[in-house]
């Protein structure tokens, strides 16, 4: 692993900052911003060689050794990144979701579309098991955004299952966390936590900031064990079957369009943590359909920023190509 210093360290924190931002975005992907900064394969090897050794490590040889050998400055700095975006952004996603809701979905919703494609064309090899792969998982994603929720967002096992499902968004380029919480129907509330937990340390209300707190760390638990549960079968069957993954990614992306859809109509509410009464089930309408404004134009205009928004990280990734002391090109 690399030694790094002060102003490397700095780095990689703002290389975290970058890819919190994204994982709060559905559509963007933190894995997809670690693969272009050139921190992927160090990530992955590092979570690979965190265990409990680390405590014989620490006991024989003392606590910097355990710390360097297993490369933890660089999590530390990198989460640390990723934690400071995500409690920054969350309170802005939240405040423009319930002002301008159209826009924003829209936005998403050129995201994905976007994400689609840049996921999808990186399958070079369209047999027909790939063909499958992508037309089930298109399916199976469609029915999750139609199907009653399993439970409350706000309950504590579902807060633990959406932590430990979501995390696969940093294993994998391509998709993101907060693509999959939208697919369980966790976003909201994720966010809402989040936004709670910046309140209550801002305004000193200690009520608010550890009820955020115990939740989050509910979620943070499941992402914690998710992530070493998924990180190698992830990872291997990305190097051995990269074109069913890819599929199945793409396919996911299809069918979750559905819950992106900036229309929506309202068919059952619930109660949240404040006692307001929030949509709870949903169904997707054409624009004419819709209770209010349906803000066509704005919709189209959003939706193409936020395609446009893939294309120049594609751009940015294309461009991460080196040319190596022999004179070869190798991408990293």
């Amino acid at each position: 692993m690399p030694q790094r210093n002060f102003l490397q360290y700095l780095t990689v924190i703002a290389k975290g900052l970058a890819m919190g931002a994204a994982d709060v975005v559905p559509g963007v992907s933190g894995g997809t911003i670690a693969f272009i900064s050139g921190i992927y394969e160090e990530l992955i090897e590092t979570i690979y060689n965190v265990d409990f050794g680390f405590f014989k490590v620490w006991k024989k040889e003392g606590f910097l050794k355990a710390w360097k050998h297993y490369n933890l400055g660089f999590l530390l700095a990198l989460f640390s990144g990723i934690f400071i975006s995500i409690i920054s952004l969350a309170k802005l996603i939240t405040w423009l979701l319930d002002v301008y809701p159209i826009m924003v979905w829209s936005f998403f919703f050129g995201l994905v579309i976007a994400s689609i494609v840049y996921v999808g064309k990186q399958i070079n090899n369209w047999r027909l098991a790939v063909m499958v792969a992508l037309l089930i998982a298109s399916i199976f994603s469609y029915l999750i955004t139609i199907a009653d929720p399993v439970g409350s967002p706000d309950s504590t096992w579902f807060l633990f299952l959406a932590g430990f499902i979501a995390i696969i968004a940093m294993i994998l380029p391509g998709i993101s966390g907060a693509f999959i919480l939208l697919l369980l129907g966790a976003y909201t509330t994720v966010i809402g936590i989040v936004t709670q937990l910046g309140e209550g340390a801002t305004t000193f209300n200690s009520a608010l900031f550890l009820g955020a707190l115990a939740k989050l760390l509910i979620f943070a638990v499941g992402a914690i064990i998710g992530l070493k549960v998924f990180s190698r079968a992830l990872n291997w069957m990305f190097k051995h079957h990269k074109n069913l993954i890819l599929a199945v990614l793409t396919g996911f992306m299809i069918g979750a369009l559905n819950k992106i859809w900036p229309w929506k109509e309202v068919l059952q509410y619930r109660m949240n943590h404040a006692g307001e009464q929030i949509p709870f089930i949903e169904r997707s309408i054409l624009p004419q359909n819709y209770d209010g404004n349906p803000q066509i134009l704005y919709a189209v205009i959003f939706a193409t920023i936020g395609f446009l928004t893939i294309f120049l990280l594609e751009r940015i990734a294309v461009k991460k190509v080196a040319v190596s002391s022999d004179g070869k090109q190798s991408e990293y």
